[in-house]
């Protein structure tokens, strides 16, 4: 069976090919996308890591309807291809706007996706051809063993605004249940909800709130993942859970999938009840169009960083704290109460290189999760920090985390806002003193800021404790 390919840019590399390939004389123009892979079970995930401009001097004719070029210049990509292992997709463009191949394209793309093929000589990557709009607009496919197009099913771009563009767009109803917000948003926000697969990282405080909004708003998957079950103490901020739960220990993902289906709301939940840090979950969260950060782990949400670098996933993450003193033996005095909304893009800044956390605290995280044992011996001997066992969690302050995020979301796949999204990098409220904080995006993570597209290579996300999981 074909699994859906999605074909996943930043907004720097779509950027990149609508200055060059549109360069203003209404004339076809030609690039090459050199793409990483994610060859998942639900999906393949074709991740852009390099654009390359044809130059001036390879085209022999262009004109608005065709455009002929000596394959000549594209050695070096195909042997770069061969080495790493990497899909090739040939885009073009249609400065006249028409929105479909060609018969011109189809001829072309019979003859040269055949040999690239064979010169390549890997069955693990997928090559096709696109198109890029006026607009912006790119759709794409591939050629079979039989010489048959398969459309490419979606073209993501993960930028201050997100871009998802169907091959077949339209086929979808909205259920009825949609009918209210589909007052508010266009049918182009509202299929693309009901087509989004989104990774919910974390059940419980923030993230039981937001898979309960996801699913209400007609999501139509969410990978959800934790590997912990109820306790009691987590019934207060769980939606759907209950104390029958906790005391027979159910698995917190097991909570959602029971009520999504008990709800009937068309969102299939995919229930991951192990660790962010196994193979097999990594590579199910990469398969997502959308991530949700829903946990407190310094390394967790390291993980998730290098996930939406590596595969070109947009990266939502909560971070809730609540401070509260005792005092003359009173208790609940609160000092603060506050969070953030972090949103991530590939190839731009990252939690680290925003100062949430540094790669000390990544390493010390580690020890703790691998070596309970050597974590407290090192921070009795001052060596690395402490980590807090647990933390004061309000479920109205859960919720209104939960709900920017999500608002976060729907912001970008339909803006709305007065100020450009790229004003919303992080957004900080403090109940406090009711309000609130926003911050655009600035400079790129020194660490991951190479890795853009990479997809899957080994060791996984390039971390030799992945490798030892293989």
């Amino acid at each position: 069976m074909q699994l859906p390919i999605t074909l996943a840019l930043t907004q720097a590399q779509h950027k990149e090919l609508k200055d060059h390939l549109f360069p203003g004389d209404n004339k076809e123009s030609v690039a090459f996308l050199l793409c990483g892979m994610r060859n998942g079970d639900r999906k393949k995930r074709l991740c852009v890591r390099e654009v390359f401009i044809l130059p001036d001097e390879a085209y022999s004719e262009r004109t608005n309807v065709k455009v002929t070029w000596s394959p000549d210049y594209i050695d070096d990509i195909l042997e770069k291809a061969t080495e790493e292992e990497l899909s090739i997709i040939k885009i073009h463009s249609h400065p006249n706007g028409y929105p479909d191949f060609s018969a011109t394209d189809d001829q072309s793309d019979r003859e040269l996706l055949p040999l690239i093929e064979k010169w390549v000589e890997s069955e693990n990557v997928t090559h096709g051809s696109a198109v890029i709009l006026p607009n912006g607009q790119i759709f794409g496919r591939t050629l079979d063993k039989n010489k048959d197009f398969i459309s490419i099913d979606c073209v993501s771009v993960t930028g201050d605004d997100l871009h998802f563009w169907y091959s077949d767009s339209g086929n979808i109803d909205a259920p009825n249940f949609m009918a209210s917000h589909a007052q508010i948003f266009d049918e182009g926000t509202i299929e693309r909800l009901q087509r989004l697969s989104i990774a919910v990282i974390g059940a419980s405080g923030t993230g039981s709130p937001t898979i309960e909004q996801l699913k209400r708003l007609g999501v139509g998957e969410i990978v959800v993942v934790d590997d912990d079950h109820l306790e009691e103490r987590n019934v207060n901020r769980i939606l759907n859970s209950s104390i029958t739960d906790a005391r027979s220990l159910k698995p917190k993902t097991l909570v959602q999938e029971e009520a999504a289906k008990l709800h009937g709301l068309n969102t299939t939940i995919i229930p991951i009840s192990d660790n962010l840090w196994k193979k097999e979950t990594i590579e199910a969260v990469a398969q997502c169009d959308v991530v949700f950060g829903c946990m407190d782990t310094v390394d967790g949400r390291f993980i998730l960083n290098a996930i939406s670098t590596y595969y070109n996933i947009p990266y939502f993450d909560i971070g809730v704290r609540l401070d509260a003193s005792q005092r003359d033996g009173e208790t609940g005095q609160i000092r603060e109460v506050c969070g953030t909304v972090n949103y991530i893009q590939s190839g731009l800044s990252s939690l680290m290189s925003r100062g949430l956390f540094t790669m000390k605290d990544v390493a010390a995280a580690g020890l703790r999760r691998n070596d309970k044992t050597a974590h407290t011996q090192q921070t009795k001997d001052g060596y690395i920090s402490g980590v807090e066992a647990s933390r004061p969690a309000v479920i109205s302050v859960n919720m209104f985390a939960s709900s920017l995020a999500v608002n976060e979301l729907l912001a970008r796949l339909h803006p709305f806002r007065e100020e450009p999204n790229s004003s919303y990098a992080a957004v900080t409220f403090s109940l406090s003193s009711m309000e609130f904080f926003y911050d655009e995006d600035e400079g790129k993570c020194e660490i991951l800021s190479s890795k853009v597209g990479f997809g899957d290579v080994t060791p996984l996300l390039g971390l030799m404790e992945l490798a030892e999981r293989l």
